[in-house]
């Protein structure tokens, strides 16, 4: 039931729009958030009745790879369930992204999951040159600067949203399944939050979510990222089809920059 690595994956992913980002920024996205050796973990909390319980983690890392003769940053999420929680539902997902380090969009994205019993496989190529997605089920065509689900976690990180105004959205394109999304985040400025790691300074953000089995659409969704040059994924809250989930921030490695945002254990 609880896709939590795609939740994870997603809540970063991001009609007409308050602020329209340029083709510029969308397509030569410089990251200055974080860098090649960063390891993130994730606590992901279900709850029904209002008492949340530990239902399973993600880690996300990053590595300077090459990819054909070209720098990359090797972006991997990793998720899935304790042991305790897999009889009620079993997780075990991988999600990959190569990005060139220049820009931050995707030459490759590969997805292997395994969620209560569904499994799925696919390896995408893409071609920013000529718009086109390859993936294991054919050739696709895409929007300009097209992103994946991982890519887009780090491309958001690097947002500067100091440029942006309390309810302006911000868009981007995403390829998943096959298919191109059109989505946005909208910036919800900026509070003090206290997560179970501690207490942070936090950029407040609400991403527009594509209906599914797990999330109806839209705004639901709430997530925080540190405030400060990592902009480093805090919390995250949603309902869901039943109950509801958080996500909090357990322990990081090798951040590019220092944690400012931190105020506090308690």
């Amino acid at each position: 039931m609880i896709r939590f690595l795609k939740t994870l994956l997603f809540i970063t992913g991001f009609c007409s729009f308050s602020f329209t980002t340029t083709q510029n920024d969308a397509c030569n996205m410089r990251n200055n958030a974080f860098k090649a050796d960063e390891e993130v973990r994730m606590k992901v909390f279900y709850s029904t009745l209002g008492m949340y319980i530990g239902a399973g983690e993600a880690i996300f890392t990053s590595t300077l790879e090459r990819f054909n003769g070209k720098p990359v940053y090797h972006l991997e999420g990793v998720g899935k369930t304790y042991s305790a929680f897999d009889n009620f539902f079993k997780v075990r997902d991988k999600y990959e992204s190569y990005v060139d380090t220049a820009n931050l969009l995707p030459y490759k994205f590969v997805r292997n999951v395994d969620e209560g019993g569904y499994k799925k496989y696919n390896n995408v190529t893409f071609n920013q040159a000529a718009n086109t997605a390859i993936s294991t089920n054919g050739v696709f065509k895409v929007t300009d600067c097209i992103q994946d689900v991982v890519s887009m976690v780090y491309y958001a990180r690097n947002i500067d949203f100091d440029k942006y105004k309390v309810d302006d959205k911000i868009p981007f394109d995403m390829f998943l399944d096959d298919e191109v999304y059109h989505l946005y985040i909208r910036y919800m400025g900026k509070e003090k939050i206290k997560t179970r790691y501690g207490r942070f300074n936090a950029i407040k953000i609400k991403p527009l979510l594509i209906k599914g089995t797990i999330f109806e659409g839209g705004e639901k969704m709430t997530a925080w990222l540190s405030d400060d040059p990592n902009h480093l994924l805090l919390r995250v809250e949603s309902p869901i089809a039943v109950g509801s989930i958080k996500v909090d921030m357990m322990s990081y490695k090798n951040l590019r920059h220092k944690l400012t945002s931190f105020i506090g254990l308690r």
